[in-house]
């Protein structure tokens, strides 16, 4: 067994003696950690991993306690009934929130979550059905066949148990389909579109269920107590559970129990000591706290779960399981048309960037876009892949018009693409990288990767990223972080997650920038035999050896105008394009 393993047993045969070996007071300290750690566990999820930051969560925690709370004192449900009903409300609040709220970004969006914690915090407040400051009391405790959590001993195993799933469901959903999709989010937003990922629909669906824990925690919070009043879901509740899951690791999905731990300790911890070191009471815990968190994120600015992970090394992964290949897309028969560009333009204010661009391109051929720098290819790029919009002109991908259409609804119609400026996600291996292309190819969603439901369809897509990785050449890194490998590699490695996703059409940008002598011939190798296959590539390069040796034909563009189009030799004894690239000739 390895060490990792037989220090998580440890600490579960820990968690499940606690309460029969430990004092009250320390059983109460480890209810309100497990509390805390509910709420920092969808931070981890919604800002470290996915990159939404939100400052109000504390507003879910209460919207969820306050409803259990009116619903179990005041119209007689019981307390499961209430949970129930706190779910489904702060579902429907944390839909409408996020419907408003993700539409911004950067400081727009941490202030937009700070407004609406302060405003909701007010009107629990102001309310009278609630009981204003003074808050509702005298909530019934949670009970299981009879057997009611009414002391601190008892609800801990509840607290515990539930948080422990959660953790679990957590771990099980980074860890899929869907799970690598919000690991792009933060960073990678451009690239996910591109592999069909509808980013603005996966941030609502991280937002709420970040909202959901909350709301469980407010649940519990509110059995466990038998009271609640607004003074617990104020802003600064609120900083709080985002230091937690900071202080924790805010990428780490156990992190948000070692940052409730740590944060809630030493609060208690120094809220006790500094008094007596003072001689008197204040305020000076908030002081002391502030530069132990300074000093702890100069030290450790990843979190102290990442500090741990190190010294818990894994075993070697090992090689990726068989599984049934996936389906493949129908080939258009070499020779028709496939790429049909015509009239396209683009203006950035005053500038034209590209001005009435045309050509086409057929099945299984090779299409090479030169020019000079600034002559607008990769501009041209970005709009046949809906990655831009364009102002004019029309783009039809096996006669269907794609121009106006965002780039995941273009790849659903199979056009898959590498980027310029290499875009992978530096901390996900390179077969989670891969797989990431065949995001399209599978169907099952959160809640089937949360209930681990889901394990046949994701072996076949790791099956499949596996398969192309080893088609590129790069089996060896195959579990190797994708921002370890140098710049050319990584190069491939976009190729390969372009060729997971079974396109008709492939757009590389640049594929051959980086690469060594050797590895340039075997990429114009692959390129060819991808060719024979029936595939149709569109290649925008600067390498004019690598372009003249490989494409079919070429089409070059200067000023944000083609120039030429014809064959490689034909190119090359354009006098236009000679005086394009060279400045003239004698």
């Amino acid at each position: 067994m390895r060490r990792a393993q037989v220090i998580l047993a440890l600490v579960v045969a820990l968690l499940v003696l606690a309460p029969f070996v430990l004092p009250a007071y320390h059983v109460t300290l480890l209810n309100y950690i497990g509390l805390a750690a509910l709420v920092a566990l969808g931070l981890v999820v919604m800002t470290g991993v996915g990159g939404i930051v939100s400052f109000g969560q504390q507003a879910f925690v209460g919207i969820a306690a306050y409803t259990t709370a009116a619903l179990t004192t005041m119209a007689g449900w019981s307390p499961w009934a209430g949970l129930a009903a706190s779910l489904v409300l702060v579902a429907l609040s944390a839909l409408l929130i996020g419907a408003v709220t993700l539409r911004l970004s950067g400081h727009y969006l941490s202030i937009a979550t700070i407004a609406w914690g302060i405003a909701i915090y007010h009107l629990f407040g102001n309310l009278p059905l609630l009981g204003q400051f003074s808050g509702i009391d005298n909530l019934p405790p949670a009970a299981v066949a009879g057997f009611e959590f009414n002391t601190g001993r008892r609800s801990y195993f509840l607290i515990w148990c539930v948080l422990i799933a959660t953790l679990v469901a957590a771990r099980n959903l980074l860890d899929s389909r869907p799970g690598r999709a919000i690991r792009a989010l933060r960073f990678r937003g451009v690239m996910a579109e591109s592999c069909g990922v509808d980013t603005s629909a996966l941030k609502l669906v991280v937002f709420v269920y970040a909202a959901l824990l909350a709301a469980l925690s407010g649940w519990l919070t509110a059995h466990f107590l038998r009271f609640v009043s607004p003074h617990a879901f104020g802003v600064n509740a609120g900083i709080d559970y985002l230091f937690m899951a900071i202080v924790g690791g805010a990428s780490e999905v156990w992190g948000a129990v070692v940052g409730s731990a740590v944060m809630t300790i030493l609060k208690e911890w120094l809220s006790d000591l500094l008094p007596v070191l003072f001689g008197h009471s204040g305020n000076y815990e908030t002081i002391v706290f502030g530069v132990l968190m300074l000093v702890l994120l100069q030290y450790a600015r990843g979190g102290l779960m990442p500090v741990i992970s190190r010294l818990l090394p894994d075993a070697p992964a090992g090689p990726v399981a068989h599984a049934p290949a996936l389906e493949r897309r129908a080939r258009a028969a070499a020779g028709t048309p496939l790429l049909e560009v015509s009239g396209l333009t683009k203006t950035f204010g005053g500038l034209t960037a590209v001005n009435d661009i045309g050509f086409s391109l057929r099945a299984g051929e090779i299409l090479g876009l030169i020019g000079p720098n600034g002559a607008g290819k990769s501009t041209t790029f970005n709009l046949v892949s809906g990655s831009l919009a364009a102002n004019g002109g029309s783009v039809k991908l096996a006669g269907e018009r794609i121009d106006g259409k965002p780039s995941r609804a273009i790849a659903r119609r199979g056009l898959a693409r590498s980027f310029q400026h290499v875009n992978l996600v530096s901390n996900m291996t390179v077969l989670e990288n891969v797989a990431m292309g065949a995001y399209l190819r599978g169907r099952r969603g959160t809640l089937a990767a949360m209930l681990r439901t889901d394990r046949a369809e994701e072996a076949r897509l790791l099956a499949e990223a596996a398969r192309q990785i080893e088609r590129v050449g790069l089996a060896e890194h195959m579990h190797d972080a994708a921002g370890s490998l140098p710049l050319g590699r990584q190069r491939i490695v976009e190729i390969a997650r372009a060729l997971a996703a079974d396109p008709v059409l492939l757009l590389l940008d640049e594929p051959a920038a980086g690469l060594r002598y050797g590895e340039k011939q075997e990429l114009s190798e692959l390129l060819r035999g991808l060719r024979a296959e029936g595939l149709s590539i569109l290649l925008v390069e600067h390498d004019m050896d690598f372009v003249m040796n490989l494409v079919d034909r070429l089409v070059v563009m200067d000023f944000g105008e083609k120039l030429a189009e014809g064959l490689p030799a034909e190119i090359q004894a354009n006098p236009a394009v000679i005086e394009a690239y060279l400045g003239g000739i004698e």
